[in-house]
């Protein structure tokens, strides 16, 4: 996946500009599209940057307990597989 050219907090900081400022004029402050921030504000809508760093928190936390799950899975069929075997 590409990375973008903003970090999530930067992009809540310039929403927030957008909501006080023209859109147009922000975007071309910041060198964006009009439609990148419309898709930004579809994706961040109200958030300020500390939910944004909770998200972020959240998120690889999430990924973690995924991966320990699946581990825990493949060790519960190798389990049954040992089993199986031994009948």
């Amino acid at each position: 996946m590409k990375k973008g050219r903003y970090s999530d907090e930067q992009i809540v900081r310039i929403l927030r500009e957008a909501d006080t400022a023209p859109i147009a004029e922000v975007a071309k402050r910041h060198g964006v599209s009009e439609a990148s921030i419309y898709a930004w504000r579809k994706r961040f809508g109200e958030m300020m940057s500390d939910d944004v760093k909770r998200l972020k928190a959240l998120e690889s936390e999430n990924g973690r307990l995924k991966k320990l799950l699946a581990e825990r899975d493949l060790e519960i069929e190798v389990m049954k597989e040992i089993n199986a075997k031994k009948w």
